[in-house]
């Protein structure tokens, strides 16, 4: 059977913004890991590092990888490890809270379905799916969709 193990990590930095607003815009882990094993698609057991940031970590993070100097919703580094090592770590994924609570408004979609759209998202890149080229974006939302449809929620591109 395909599993996945998700490290969860929240920025302390969210945690005071939680505190201090009083929203808790962070799903559980236990959802987390739910949305992230239905979009793994290998047949080995695997590890992945997710953490949940600002909109300022994000951002720094966009600027130092990808060269863009803004903040976005989810961000994944994926791993290569060389095969003698065991595990098999996927990599890590960044996920803004909130820009997904941002975009989800705008979106008006619910934000439970924005966030488990972003881990899907981000789950895809790590396992070598992009969207940089039309062909590739087609197949990757397509898969997006269909993952998505098996948790229960609508297409998120209509």
């Amino acid at each position: 059977m395909m599993t996945v193990t998700i490290e969860v990590a929240i920025s302390e930095n969210i945690i005071t913004e939680m505190k201090e607003s009083g929203d808790d815009d962070v799903p559980e882990p236990g959802l987390l890991q739910t949305w992230a094993s239905a979009a793994y698609l290998n047949d080995a057991d695997a590890v992945v590092s997710m953490m949940v940031t600002t909109a300022d970590e994000i951002q720094q993070l966009n600027k130092q990888y990808r060269n863009k100097d803004k903040a976005t919703n989810v961000l994944s580094f994926p791993m290569q490890l060389p095969e003698e090592i065991e595990t098999h770590f996927l990599g890590d994924i960044a996920l803004c809270a909130s820009v997904i609570k941002q975009e989800a408004a705008e979106q008006m979609k619910a934000e439970q379905f924005h966030w488990a759209h972003m881990v899907v998202h981000g789950m895809l890149h790590l396992q070598g799916y992009d969207h940089i080229y039309d062909a590739e974006a087609h197949e990757m939302e397509k898969l997006e969709v269909k993952i998505l449809n098996k948790l229960g929620f609508d297409d998120p591109y209509k």
